[in-house]
């Protein structure tokens, strides 16, 4: 037999353990792969030790989309640092996203989005669980913005505004929302709440109190409001026609107020809806 040194076999060995390892280590990466966070909520310590959650799904869209959204606005003469309105109309089922032009002082439609869910039917919300979509006019303001929404993305309308607690009517937590599911909000899908989401954000960043929202059961042209003239609601439509009508004449919302229960429609600068 050949004489192996101890100092020939000190060598071998630590060449294997070394190679063994390196398996070791090769195989652990392949059994334990990043983990994916798209879709989820991640929570992370922020610097005061307080949890912050951050919608990982929202931070890549914003990252893939945000530059082109606001280069669009630029083009078309507007700024997300300009004053903006919210219209939706729920027999259409369309939401607008209106946008003061940066060279006069009318707002220009930015666009149009479908709204892929509402339930209920024409007319007002009344009380907590009767499942409608309110009428009338309501604002958004960024402590109602919610990026960890369990549809997605939401914000708060602010229902019920004065005028619904004039009328005695009862509600809470209606939203414009994403995952296109409705039990009283107006749902979208989620590419169009992502939107529409990052665009607002942004709006308050600049420092905007409130963005208004008006909501409609339908395009109140006289046609419409001819149509629909036998509706027990019609009184009501009449009063909203008034603030839909000042808008389209005007191109700037109205600065709405409440007067002996109803609707009260003036010039002026119209930071919210009323409370």
């Amino acid at each position: 037999m050949q004489f192996i040194s101890p100092a020939t076999r000190f060598i071998f060995l630590s060449f294997v353990i070394l190679l063994s390892a390196a398996c070791v280590s090769e195989n652990h990466n392949r059994a334990n792969p990043p983990p994916d966070y798209s879709n989820k909520i991640i929570a992370t310590n922020n610097k005061y030790g307080s949890i912050h959650k951050i919608n990982s799904e929202l931070e890549q869209i914003r990252e893939k989309n945000f530059s082109t959204l606001r280069t669009e606005m630029v083009i078309r003469g507007m700024s997300m640092d300009n004053p903006m309105l919210i219209r939706a109309f729920k027999n259409e089922m369309q939401l607008e996203l209106w946008v003061k032009s940066s060279y006069h002082n009318r707002y220009e439609l930015f666009k149009t989005y479908n709204i892929c869910n509402k339930s209920g039917v024409l007319g007002p919300k009344l009380k907590e669980g009767d499942k409608q979509t309110p009428e009338g006019f309501y604002s958004v303001t960024k402590d109602r913005l919610n990026p960890n929404s369990q549809y997605f993305l939401s914000f708060n309308i602010g229902f019920p505004n004065a005028y619904d607690r004039a009328h005695k009517r009862t509600g809470s937590l209606l939203m414009i929302h994403g995952s296109c599911v409705s039990e009283g909000c107006l749902a979208m899908t989620n590419k169009n709440i992502a939107e529409i989401y990052l665009i607002i954000e942004q709006n308050f960043k600049y420092g905007h109190k409130s963005i208004p929202i008006h909501i409609f059961p339908f395009r109140m042209t006289n046609e419409n409001m001819l149509a629909r003239s036998s509706s027990k609601w019609y009184p009501f439509w009449l009063n909203l026609k008034q603030g839909y009508d000042f808008f389209e004449r005007y191109n700037v919302p109205p600065q709405v107020s409440l007067q002996g229960k109803r609707y009260v429609f003036s010039h002026g600068i119209n930071y919210a809806a009323i409370h």
